[in-house]
């Protein structure tokens, strides 16, 4: 209950996806790392004069760039809870000072701080009416620097939605699990009340004849059983042995109510024991057998729980030698929906229960499940 508490608190207060900041920053590098790329290789094609120069400027406009482009993506943290299409309008705006800035920064490293005059000879050849304005200049490169961190930013939208999917995913992941644990629970805490009430008779009854004896053994046993029962975590397998000691716990409080009637042989391999089931996947198969074969025979019934193992699966019978397994009406009560929606819910198709009458008579159930300490097969 409390990871349940836990997990609602977290669906609740869960803030909006956004992509890692160690993935927002290694994209800004590679963004400028690219132009960077693509600039030097114009160059060189271009045959522009001292490359190692003009490469030294360019990375002062590549760190430039990207100290402004971490102040872009700052701004765009601050917008994170806004819809897509004020994000689209708000990234449109942003990105046209962040241009300009990456422009101007530019235009200094390549004309205003230029010692060697690198520049002078190219500008020198154009009429000195045709030649743009610092402003034209700026502008110019502002456009080209515009689709670029315009391109950066959908691509930061783009991880976004991304991150925003795989949590959206993750928590699908989380709701069916906490699905599947509380009907887990649900099924395991499926106690027929009728064993209790009837117990509590056969303990009244049993004071009445002064038979103290036997109620105090009767109630010893009950307390076990629930303690056992009701004390382990419903999502929790334990092992095979462990369930059928508490199986044997609740027989034996049975044997109080019916000491003529009921007889029990259980059969455990020994190499079986440690093998995990589900708690208490027995217990309605049992009340079963005691509530339709004991409780309407006449003289002795014997229940039966044999374990084994064949082609890597583990094969359990619940028998009895009622004279009621004879009908056709055990197969479809409530205890036995019980085992098959928890088998579904641990194990999916990969076990299954099988109902009919025994080889001897009477009435079996058989339970087939995967052999593995993790259920699977």
């Amino acid at each position: 209950m409390k990871n349940d508490i836990n997990f609602q608190h977290k669906v609740a207060t869960e803030e909006v996806a956004e992509p890692p900041v160690r993935v927002a920053l290694l994209s800004i590098i590679g963004v400028w790392l690219f132009y960077g790329a693509i600039a030097t290789l114009r160059a060189w094609v271009m045959e522009f004069p001292s490359p190692g120069e003009l490469a030294v400027r360019r990375i002062i406009v590549m760190i430039a760039g990207v100290l402004l482009t971490v102040g872009l993506w700052a701004l765009l943290r601050l917008i994170a809870h806004f819809s897509m299409r004020q994000k689209i309008v708000a990234i449109t705006l942003l990105a046209i000072p962040f241009a300009f800035a990456s422009s101007a920064t530019n235009y200094y490293a390549f004309n205003i701080y230029d010692p060697m005059n690198l520049l002078a000879s190219e500008k020198a050849r154009i009429p000195i009416d045709l030649r743009p304005t610092v402003l034209q200049e700026i502008t110019e490169t502002a456009i080209s620097r515009y689709f670029l961190i315009i391109a950066w930013a959908a691509f930061y939208i783009a991880m976004g939605l991304a991150e925003r999917t795989k949590r959206v995913e993750r928590r699908a992941a989380e709701l069916a699990k906490a699905a599947q644990t509380a009907e887990l629970r649900a099924l395991r805490y499926q106690v027929n009340p009728h064993f209790l009430f009837n117990t509590l008779n056969s303990l009244s009854a049993l004071v009445l004849n002064n038979r103290r004896d036997e109620a105090e053994t009767m109630i010893m046993n009950l307390s076990n059983f629930y303690r056992t029962s009701l004390a382990g975590e419903p999502t929790e397998d334990v092992t095979l042995a462990e369930e059928i000691e508490l199986q044997q716990l609740y027989l034996d409080i049975e044997k109080v109510r019916f000491p003529s009637r009921l007889s029990v042989d259980i059969d455990l391999p020994a190499q079986l024991q440690d093998v995990l089931v589900p708690g208490l996947i027995l217990q309605p198969l049992v009340e079963n057998a005691v509530k339709h074969g004991v409780s309407a025979a006449t003289s002795e019934v014997v229940i039966r729980i044999l374990a084994r193992q064949e082609n890597g699966r583990i094969i359990i019978d619940v028998c009895d030698t009622g004279a009621s397994g004879k009908s056709g009406s055990r197969g479809n009560g409530i205890g036995l929906t019980n085992v098959r929606d928890r088998l579904f819910a641990r194990y999916g198709d990969k076990a299954s229960l099988v109902v009919g009458p025994g080889k001897d008579g009477g009435f079996c159930v058989t339970l087939d499940i995967p052999d593995g300490q993790d259920g699977t097969s």
